[in-house]
Parts: C-alpha cells; structure tokens; sequence
C-alpha cells in the first residue's frame, strides 16, 4: 500500500494561539489530530502530550516483549489494542498533569488517530475530532461525535437539520483526554480500497464546512496539499471561530 499525505493547521480567525495538534509516525504509518481545551495554553499542552504519549508508547511496544499499561482486549485485534492502549496511557499522563498542576488545571484533548496496516484502515478517537472517508465521489463521516448533540440525536432520532443547527449544546463534548482517570475509546477497522482519501481532521474544520463542499474541495484539488490548504482557507472563510487542523492521506495499491 502506497501512502501520500499533507498535513496543515491554522489559528485561524478569531483565537489568538492553536491548541490543536498533529503528529505522524511514518514507521507506523499512524497519523493523529488533537485538539486541545484548557485555560490559558494548557490546550496546547495537552494535544501535543497526546502526540508525544502516543510516539513513546508505539517506540516502547515495538518489542512485542514490552509490558502494556492496560490489558488486552479480547474482542479487538492486536492493532486495535495497541491505538487503544496508546490513548488510554495519553489520558492518563493528561490526567495526572492537570490533577498536579494548578496552571494545567481543566485542560484537556480530542484526539482521532489512523493507522494503515495492509489493506486495513484503523480508526480511534475519543471527542468531536473527526475522520471522513472519500471513496470516488462519496463522502463518509467514520466517526461519530462524543457530544450532547449525538446523545440527544439518539434519544430523538427523527430529529431535523435546522433542530440540529440550533442545538444550544452542539460544540459541547462529553468525552475527552483528560477529563477522567479513565477514557472509553472508539475504535474500528474498515478495507481500504484504491486510492481512498481519508481526512482526519479538528472540529474547526467539520463545524464551519458541510460535508459536500469538504468533498468538492479534495475531488477538486491537483494534489493533498492543495486539498488541505483550500479547506482551511474554507473554514476562515466560513468565520474561521476555531482552530482548524487538517491531515489528509490517500492510499493507493
């Protein structure tokens, strides 16, 4: 499987400092998006600890000897457990930082990771930061928000578009890194098939542009770079209210 990918994040217009992260391990071929939250800058703090957790864990387990800080999971493959273990121990780190602390009291991350294995996409993440997938002119959204608005969309199913746009709690999350001692992640696996497009991305980049247009831009685009530059200069253009980080990568047989 041959990998091409491009990675961008942007303040962009309203805030003052990025809080969001991303971090690839070309060895691995794991790719990964944080986005942080916290007073002052621990929202950086925390993203980048996700990152740097998740690079010493997976150097560390490399020798398939290593002691792991969580069991395996029966019902998951080994890969599965690894991304799994992996953002378990982030939170963990997060969690004993903020708890220790006072200036990195409340911080916390998103996090959506990738990983390439054969002809497997691997998907965790924990929060609101997404993966989509673009498989020839559709457009997937593989995740699923960790947020009020999910919660509420399941206890009313039939809720409307224009309901869900004015949801008051839509940008509330209800699970992150850091937040608790523990953390539930959500992991799946999905084929690959040739030349796919996968978008990981923050929700700076979700909130402010409709899925449709997030395809025309990637279809449109003469390469990942372009695709990457053109749906953050998207979301400014859309109000830019958040930081937007955007990793793409298409896989090719």
């Amino acid at each position: 499987m041959r990998i091409r990918y491009a990675a961008k994040t942007d303040v962009g217009m309203k805030r003052n400092h990025n809080e969001d992260y991303f971090s690839l391990i070309e060895e691995e071929q794991l790719f990964l998006v944080a986005d942080g939250m916290g007073g002052h800058a621990s929202g950086e703090v925390a993203s980048k600890m996700a990152a740097d957790v998740m690079q010493e864990f997976y150097v560390r387990t490399k020798d398939e000897e290593a002691t792991w800080p969580y069991k395996m999971d029966r019902h998951l493959s080994y890969v599965e457990n690894r991304l799994v273990n992996g953002i378990k121990m982030a939170n963990q780190r997060i969690f004993q930082a903020a708890s220790k602390e006072v200036k990195y009291k409340g911080m916390g991350t998103t996090i959506v990771s990738g990983q390439v294995v054969g002809d497997k996409f691997y998907i965790a993440h924990v929060g609101d930061s997404r993966c989509y997938r673009i498989r020839g002119a559709a457009i997937q959204q593989m995740t699923r928000d960790h947020s009020l608005l999910e919660d509420y969309k399941d206890a009313k199913p039939n809720m409307s578009d224009e309901e869900q746009r004015k949801f008051p709690h839509k940008n509330v999350i209800t699970r992150a890194l850091g937040m608790r001692e523990n953390v539930q992640v959500d992991v799946l696996a999905h084929d690959i098939q040739d030349r796919d497009t996968f978008l990981l991305c923050s929700d700076g980049l979700s909130g402010m542009v409709e899925d449709p247009k997030l395809l025309e831009l990637v279809k449109n685009a003469v390469d990942l770079e372009t695709a990457v530059a053109k749906l953050i200069e998207a979301a400014n253009t859309a109000g830019g209210t958040d930081n937007i980080t955007v990793l793409a990568l298409q896989c090719a047989n």
